[in-house]
C-alpha cells in the first residue's frame, strides 16, 4: 500500500519499519527538548500524512519510551483520513513522569504508527442488550 506523505525537515528519514515482521513504524521529533518533571509537550513529528479512506493511523508508545521516563499523555493518538492539510503535522503528545528531567533530542524513535483498517458503525439502538450482566468494569478479573 502506498501512502502520501510530506516532511518538514528532509534531512530526516522517511519512517520505516526496522524488521520484516515489523508492524508499526518508528516515529521521532524534529526538535530537541527538555520536560521537566510533571511536564506535558507536543513534539513535531516532521510528518504529515495523507490515511487512505478506509484506514486509521494510530500512534503508539514505543516500548522503550518508559524507561526514558516519558509516556503519551493521551495513551495513543488517532490520526483521521481528513488531517492531512498542510498545517496537519503529527504532534506526539508526551509526559515526564520522572523526578528530573529528560532529554529528547531530534530524531530519537519515541513514537510508533500503525495503519489499521477501520468500520464505521451504524448504530441500532435498543432498550437492553441482554437479561444478565457480567458484573461491570473488570468482571473477569
Amino acid at each position: 500500500m502506498q501512502i502520501k506523505i510530506s516532511r518538514i525537515d528532509k534531512s530526516l528519514p522517511l519512517p520505516e519499519y526496522q524488521t520484516s515482521g515489523a508492524v508499526a513504524f518508528d516515529m521521532y521529533p524534529r526538535i530537541d527538548a527538555i520536560l521537566k518533571s510533571g511536564e506535558w509537550q507536543l513534539l513535531p513529528s516532521n510528518l504529515i500524512i495523507e490515511v487512505p479512506a478506509g484506514y486509521a493511523l494510530i500512534l503508539a508508545a514505543r516500548s522503550s519510551l518508559t524507561k526514558k521516563g516519558l509516556r503519551l499523555s493521551n495513551g495513543i493518538g488517532v490520526i483521521d483520513q481528513d488531517y492531512h492539510g498542510p498545517s496537519d503535522e503529527i504532534g506526539i503528545l508526551v509526559y515526564n513522569f520522572f523526578d528530573h528531567k529528560v532529554k529528547i533530542d531530534k530524531g530519537d524513535r519515541i513514537a510508533q504508527g500503525i495503519i489499521v483498517p477501520v468500520t464505521k458503525a451504524e448504530w441500532q439502538e435498543i432498550d437492553l442488550t441482554k437479561e444478565n450482566s457480567r458484573g461491570g468494569f473488570g468482571s473477569t478479573g
